[in-house]
């Protein structure tokens, strides 16, 4: 499977997750949490109709000066960070330069938040060495550990790795 931006998002939050759906072990059509946040992309979808799909990438949206991304909570922003550097990078390879644009629906609750993101030289570079990472797992026999985080109980693999 080529390196996507969802296997960037499941690299920096759990490496199980990411080596089992970058090898093609997909849990998420019984995850509640997942149906949620595609729903939300649904709605908003429906709503202005902006969702753009390039090579294996599919955008929330794209203006004159950001590309947005639209995410269901703030759980794991980092995650959410990289992953939208990687479509950022997917567009600058295709000569489309533009900030990035987090937006959480929901920030434990409470007001929406938005991050802006701007994919820099350092950051490519970073993000290239993320790359091939995500590549050198995914080519791994054995399937990572299981990390016994709490965030572990909302994950759509929870019952693979624990049950």
């Amino acid at each position: 499977m080529r390196v996507n931006g969802t296997l960037v998002n499941y690299y920096f939050h759990c490496k199980r997750q990411c080596y089992l759906f970058g090898n093609r072990m997909n849990l998420e059509d019984n995850s509640e949490e997942v149906r949620i946040g595609k729903a939300l992309h649904e709605e908003r979808e429906e709503q202005k109709n902006t969702e753009i799909s390039i090579d294996n990438i599919r955008l929330d949206k794209l203006t004159s000066e950001y590309l947005t991304e639209l995410k269901k909570s703030d759980s794991d922003e980092n995650a959410a960070k990289w992953q939208l550097l990687y479509y950022l990078k997917v567009l600058k390879d295709k000569g489309i330069e533009r900030k990035g644009r987090l937006e959480f629906a929901e920030k434990n609750n409470k007001n929406s938040k938005t991050i802006i993101v701007e994919l820099t030289e350092e950051l490519e570079q970073q993000l290239s060495e993320y790359i091939s990472q995500i590549e050198i797992l995914l080519e791994q026999e054995r399937v990572p550990e299981v990390i016994n985080d709490r965030t572990c109980k909302k994950c759509a693999y929870y019952e693979y790795c624990y049950i």
